[in-house]
C-alpha cells in the first residue's frame, strides 16, 4: 500500500499475474473499512470484478475461435475449479473456464478456450485431438507448459 496526498483511494490490479496496488489517502488508516465490510464480503467483491473481467475477455475470443474451428457451443462459463483450467460437456455442447485463468496472460486463456472447442471435434486426448490443436494453435505446448508451471487455485489473498 502506498500513502499519497489524496483524496479517494485507489485500487489496481496488474496483469498477467493479479499483482494489487493500493494508493490510500494519508488520513485513512489500515483499520479503515466499510462498515460491516470483513475479509469474506472483500473476497466476494473482488472475485466478481476478476469473473466480469474475464467475461469480458473471452465473449470475443469463443466467438473468433468458433469461426477458425468449425464448431459453435450452446453455453458457457466462468467458475472457480481447483484442478482444472476448463472443462467441456460435448453433449451440452458447454465450456467452463476456470475464474483463476483471469490472472494469466491472454495467450494462455486464448490455449485453454482452444482446447476446450477442439473437444467438440475430438473427445478425447489422442492422436486426432492433437493434430487438430497443432493445426489451430502450434505454439499451444508452450502455452499448456506456462499454465501447469504455476499451481492452481492456491494462491492466498492479501488485504
Amino acid at each position: 500500500m502506498v500513502r499519497k496526498d489524496i483524496k479517494n483511494l485507489h485500487l489496481a490490479v496488474y496483469p498477467p499475474n493479479g499483482r494489487v496496488r493500493v494508493a490510500a489517502p494519508l488520513r485513512v488508516n489500515d483499520d479503515a473499512v466499510r462498515p460491516g465490510s470483513d475479509i469474506s464480503v472483500r473476497e466476494r467483491v473482488l472475485t466478481d470484478w476478476y469473473r466480469q473481467r474475464l467475461k469480458e475477455e473471452i465473449a470475443p475470443l469463443i466467438t473468433k475461435w468458433e469461426a477458425i474451428i468449425g464448431v459453435q457451443v450452446a453455453e458457457w462459463g466462468v467458475k472457480q475449479m481447483k484442478t482444472k483450467w476448463g472443462t467441456c460437456n460435448i453433449k451440452a455442447r458447454r465450456i467452463w473456464l476456470n475464474l483463476e485463468l483471469i490472472k494469466k496472460p491472454p495467450h494462455c486463456f486464448e490455449y485453454i478456450i482452444v482446447h476446450e472447442l477442439v473437444h467438440l471435434l475430438e473427445r478425447h486426448h489422442n492422436d486426432r485431438f492433437t493434430a487438430y490443436m497443432n493445426s489451430f494453435m502450434p505454439l499451444w505446448p508452450h502455452y499448456r507448459e506456462e499454465l501447469n508451471r504455476a499451481p492452481l487455485g492456491h494462491e492466498t489473498w492479501e488485504y
